[in-house]
């Protein structure tokens, strides 16, 4: 099972670390994917959660793009990745029950039915029931969930 620290966090949410780019290729460095915020504005790239935060360039996410799930955050972005050469994994959604990422995985909202293809987002310290198969999970505690 596929494990992907929420915006960096691997032991719980640190909000003033989030999404940094230091802070996900620490993450990466653990063994982990990593879940990050991306934002287009104007020519730039960002990363930040509810906001543009950290200015970042197309080498930072070539970088990391082996390990990085990229959460499109405005249209901007998502068209960028679109255009974007290469096997980047990235998607966008809000609240949607189920998102397609761009390598054919479903994200999959917390709550809801999963599937063995689902990346199941889980808030707070939350467990997947242990009968159940999935392709990955997606958590700030993502260093506690067991394999």
């Amino acid at each position: 099972m596929l494990k992907i620290s929420h915006r960096g966090n691997i032991n719980g949410p640190i909000k003033n670390l989030e999404n940094h780019p230091v802070y996900l290729m620490n993450a990466i460095g653990l063994g982990y994917d990593v879940e990050v915020d991306l934002w287009l504005m104007g020519k730039n790239l960002w990363f930040g959660h509810d906001e543009p935060q950290y200015l970042v360039n197309k080498s930072v996410l070539l970088s990391i793009k082996k390990n990085a799930w990229f959460h499109c955050k405005n249209v901007q972005a998502l068209e960028y990745m679109v255009k974007l050469s290469g096997d980047f994994k990235y998607f966008w959604h809000q609240e949607d029950d189920y998102t397609l990422t761009s390598n054919g995985l479903i994200w999959t909202y917390p709550g809801k039915i999963i599937t063995d293809r689902s990346i199941v987002v889980l808030k707070d310290q939350e467990v997947l029931p242990g009968s159940c198969t999935v392709f990955g999970v997606c958590s700030d505690y993502v260093k506690s969930i067991a394999d």
